[in-house]
């Protein structure tokens, strides 16, 4: 586990052409005094033009930045999450007055509740007025700033789609607090949210008992898209790493939407669907993940190939036409589209068309692609049959 962390966090110093950090000091009107913001813009923030990043509102930054920066890096790397633009609040000396509770009422305190509106009425406004944020944001607190995110879920119209808690400090009613808020609004909005909690079990017993209590409660809310975690690290080798650890588990589902399909994915989604129910599980994927993260990743190949055996073996193949279409819908510089036309139209006998289709989908490849030669032997088949 601590080879983890080192690992995530190397990551965060690791590779850092295109890459920035702007250390700025916010002056907030909310607050009424200033706060030290750390904001991360990832390597293809500047050679990108055409995409958008997510945000992540990170409490504590003073910790835990270089943490989620480090970890945002690894899992972008995998192409298991985008990239993302983190934004840090250094909190070293301010996270009891920012993130405090009454302790007889639960409620923020007036000085949290200021700094609660500096979050949604300056901090997130400005980030999204300033630089490229796709719509979707995550907040990330430890200990009493975790117990502080809870409070967002009380807008009527959700700000973030993610909220990742690490070892909170719980106020006494929680759970009376988050059953306030309404929580299935939130299936009234065309979106998808998660909410990630991590114990310690480091921490004193009735700390951990309040996290179970909180846990077992948040579960239990059965919401189609709001999507719960609870990990308890009963076997956590370290009380440092579960912040690490947490994040990391953290991402692996909060961007699973993004990642490629995997073998859990296909066996539990997809091999039971029809062919033109499985073209629209991988359209709407695709256009969720430009949707949520601002993403332009083009079609991945090994996504396309996960599904090729359904649309194949199920009705005689008739759905190749359609497969195509969908390819090129979505990603009209992807050869990928022309091929499956091709094969469509060859296993139709109309090998004019399907020869077209196949010269459409090599003349877009790049000549050094290792599959070019490959591809073109479709063409040099129609050619010879034709001779």
């Amino acid at each position: 586990m601590r080879t983890l962390v080192s690992l995530l966090i190397l990551f965060s110093f690791l590779s850092t052409s295109g890459q920035k950090t702007i250390y700025k000091k916010y002056d907030s009107e909310a607050l009424n005094d200033t706060r030290e913001v750390s904001i991360y813009l990832p390597k293809s923030y500047d050679k990108d033009s055409i995409s958008n990043f997510p945000l992540a509102i990170v409490l504590d930054g003073h910790k835990l930045f270089d943490l989620y920066v480090g970890t945002s890096n690894y899992y972008s790397y995998q192409d298991n999450a985008p990239e993302q633009i983190v934004v840090g609040i250094n909190m070293k000396d301010t996270r009891t007055k920012d993130a405090g509770y009454d302790i007889i009422t639960s409620e923020l305190t007036t000085d949290s509740k200021k700094f609660y509106r500096f979050i949604r009425d300056e901090l997130v406004p400005f980030m999204e007025a300033t630089y490229k944020t796709s719509p979707f944001l995550t907040i990330v607190g430890e200990g009493l700033t975790a117990n502080f995110i809870t409070h967002f879920l009380q807008e009527k119209y959700s700000i973030f789609n993610a909220y990742l808690c690490l070892n909170p400090s719980l106020s006494e009613d929680i759970n009376t607090q988050i059953d306030s808020y309404k929580l299935r609004n939130l299936s009234r909005e065309d979106n998808t949210f998660y909410f990630y909690l991590a114990g310690n079990p480091y921490s004193s017993s009735k700390k951990i008992a309040k996290i179970k209590n909180f846990g077992n409660f948040i579960k239990s809310i059965e919401i189609d898209n709001f999507n719960v975690v609870f990990d308890k690290f009963s076997n956590s080798p370290s009380s440092s790493s579960v912040s690490g650890e947490g994040i990391s588990r953290a991402f692996a589902k909060v961007f699973e939407i993004y990642s490629g399909i995997t073998v859990d994915e296909y066996n539990e989604k997809i091999k039971d669907l029809s062919p033109p129910d499985a073209i629209s599980y991988l359209e709407i994927k695709y256009l969720d993940i430009e949707f949520l993260f601002g993403a332009n990743i083009g079609i991945r190949k090994q996504d396309v190939f996960a599904i090729e055996d359904i649309i194949l073996d199920k009705e005689n193949g008739d759905y190749l036409d359609d497969f195509g279409k969908m390819i090129l819908k979505l990603f009209p510089t992807s050869e990928m589209g022309n091929y499956y036309l091709g094969k469509y139209y060859e296993s139709g006998n109309d090998f004019k068309s399907a020869l077209e289709q196949y010269r459409l989908g090599f003349g877009k490849m790049d000549p050094r692609d290792p599959n070019a030669d490959l591809y073109y032997q479709n063409v040099e088949r129609l050619l010879n049959n034709r001779n």
